[in-house]
């Protein structure tokens, strides 16, 4: 009996006390012409429901609060905008007031001299690096034959046997990242690195704080351990004085770029297209193997389309540039599939300034989450929006009134 009224009052006591830290966490950020909401425990605010329920948070956040509310995730104070006009707004002003906004930890671990770290001149310098790596005649002469050759050796491993696609995914997008930045392949560091750039991806989604064990911690030793690996290659490379045309390659030719970029700049690029290009590259080709698992019909027009372009060229000769403009299905397909995935959720900005937004007053310093996911499942936008269809992208009627035939009366379809 003693026992069971000792663990009674300390569960009291403790319920007492994570009552009044919630009470006072929403008392501190009270401020006149804040919008509604719940701001969570000090220091964690709601980032554990924010990351582990994610769409589901968010959808009952509005259902509390309405489209623009308050939270305080990723360790700091943010104000939620799920209204597409707002949002609109708030992507064309970013000189008012605006400028990117992503979490500590991200900015942290993926270098000072990232694209989303800066801003101003320093960020059109920036993209304007970024971009000539992808120019028309770098896709046509060196992106394209780089993934046509790494895909046909890498898929090559699949054939005859049971995978987890979701991990063959993850190393499918990484690998051939990798492939295309810095010539890396499976015999090289790629073995090393990919560990190390996990670590690092789970380290810029948490809280930033320090401490040993914290995949904080984690990823900002990944970080070191990174950029130690690409000074070796960036040394090694200058010692040869051999041209390389992969990505790196063009970064450190700065009598050919008007972009001339210092080392610890083009290490952080490249870190960056890593990591914008991997999640967003293995999740969606994941999804697209399920869906298309899941609707043989997509399925058939897909292998019918990508089988006439193949018939027009031998078995040995590799997708180039002209072979993709034929190809409506199969970009209906990614259009498709990126929006049902929604790899991508919505963007970060950071207030400058005091400013006011939907009628509430914004703090400066507090982060502006622009949240889009909704918008892809708007049934004015998208009709019959939680239905995979493709040919919802084709300009042509006919194409459509195809689908719906083929949809009502083919009993191999599935939704």
């Amino acid at each position: 009996m003693a026992v069971f009224l000792a663990v009674s009052v300390v569960a009291l006591f403790l319920v007492g006390i994570s009552s009044a830290l919630l009470r006072w966490n929403g008392v501190r950020y009270r401020k006149k012409g804040l919008p509604p909401g719940t701001m969570g425990w000090p220091i964690f605010g709601e980032t554990t429901e924010f990351l582990k329920q994610g769409p589901k948070f968010m959808k009952n956040q509005r259902a509390r609060y309405g489209s623009f509310f308050k939270s305080h995730i990723l360790g700091c104070p943010t104000i939620v905008s799920m209204d597409p006009e707002l949002n609109r707004y708030i992507l064309m002003n970013e000189a008012k007031g605006l400028v990117p906004g992503y979490p500590q930890s991200m900015l942290d671990i993926l270098g000072n001299f990232n694209i989303a770290a800066v801003h101003g001149s320093a960020h059109k310098y920036m993209r304007g690096a970024l971009l000539s790596l992808i120019s028309p005649a770098m896709i046509r002469e060196q992106l394209l034959p780089t993934i046509d050759e790494f895909m046909r050796a890498h898929l090559s491993s699949w054939d005859s046997k049971i995978i987890d696609i979701q991990q063959m995914t993850k190393e499918m997008a990484l690998l051939s990242a990798l492939k295309q930045i810095a010539g890396i392949d499976s015999s090289s560091i790629s073995q090393a690195f990919m560990p190390e750039f996990f670590k690092l991806v789970l380290g810029t989604l948490s809280l930033p704080i320090d401490l040993p064990g914290t995949s904080y911690r984690r990823g900002v030793q990944a970080r070191k351990n990174i950029i130690s690996m690409f000074r070796r290659v960036i040394q090694e490379r200058r010692a040869s004085r051999l041209s390389h045309q992969d990505m790196l390659g063009k970064l450190m030719r700065a009598e050919e770029n008007k972009y001339k970029l210092t080392d610890d700049e083009i290490i952080d690029q490249i870190i960056t297209i890593l990591y914008s290009g991997y999640e967003t590259v293995s999740t969606t080709s994941m999804m697209a193997v399920k869906y298309l698992h899941d609707h043989p019909l997509v399925l058939e027009e897909l292998r019918r389309e990508q089988l006439a372009v193949r018939e027009k060229k031998r078995p040995e000769d590799p997708i180039d540039f002209d072979d993709l403009k034929p190809m409506r299905f199969t970009r209906a397909v990614i259009f498709e599939t990126s929006r049902m995935a929604t790899i991508v959720n919505g963007v970060l900005r950071k207030t400058t300034k005091e400013m006011e937004l939907n009628g509430f007053v914004i703090p400066e310093g507090w982060k502006i989450y622009v949240y889009t996911r909704e918008i892809n499942y708007d049934p004015y936008l998208y009709p019959d929006p939680l239905s995979f269809n493709p040919w919802r992208w084709l300009v042509s009627d006919h194409s459509f009134c195809c689908y719906l035939f083929l949809k009502k009366h083919n009993s191999l379809y599935r939704d």
